[in-house]
């Protein structure tokens, strides 16, 4: 995240307080998964204020940053989805879901097998990984997290998918060397719409037919 190790602590406790209040607001058992999304965000970027206060390197708050940011993501977020989804959207979020297994298995060795660095760049933090096909990991794993939030048949997911491919965006255009923590910064800032997500009654499933 940008600016400091002072702001990604303040930012990280609010998101997880989010993410306490969205678990408590969750009115269904499989709206968990999804909820619980802000307390990991929350912890992503207390994580990276660590990370400021190591002046970046390859030390245990990097490899923990980066273990959250890459294979863990791309699959917390479309099962999360999956789990909350109406019945009817199911069937078509199979197809999120297998890219971002596919890509969380593929980060994870990565992960495994190289050495993952973090540099301090002025007000930001720049995260790198040596990694093949960059371009198709990239597509995988927004495939699988802003896909699966736009496929959900969710209005309020849709809503959340839709800010975060607008963020994708703006953090790949504006910060392109450091896509990937501007991107999970604002996808924490993003957080706040599961809160109003998480308490809202879910529509009542068909009832069954009166009898004659």
């Amino acid at each position: 995240m940008c600016w400091s190790a002072t702001a990604d602590l303040v930012a990280g406790g609010a998101v997880a307080a989010i993410g306490v209040a969205c678990v408590a607001r969750a009115r269904r058992a499989r709206d968990l998964p999804l909820a619980a999304l802000p307390l990991l965000l929350g912890a992503h970027q207390i994580i990276e204020s660590a990370v400021w206060h190591a002046d970046g390197g390859s030390g245990p708050a990097t490899v923990a940053w980066a273990v959250i940011a890459l294979p863990l993501l791309p699959l917390w977020v479309p099962l999360g989805v999956l789990c909350a989804a109406p019945a009817h959207a199911r069937r078509r979020l199979a197809v999120p879901l297998v890219f971002g297994a596919a890509t969380s298995a593929f980060l994870a060795y990565a992960l495994a097998t190289r050495t993952v660095t973090a540099q301090v760049r002025g007000h930001t933090l720049g995260y790198a990984l040596d990694l093949p096909h960059p371009p198709l990991l990239v597509a995988g794993y927004l495939l699988a997290t802003i896909g699966s939030l736009l496929l959900s048949g969710d209005r309020g997911l849709v809503l959340l998918g839709v800010l975060v491919a607008g963020g994708a965006a703006v953090c790949a255009a504006l910060w392109r060397l450091e896509f990937i923590s501007t991107w999970c910064a604002f996808a924490a800032v993003c957080s706040v719409v599961l809160l109003g997500w998480s308490g809202r009654p879910r529509a009542a499933g068909p009832r069954p037919a009166a009898g004659g």
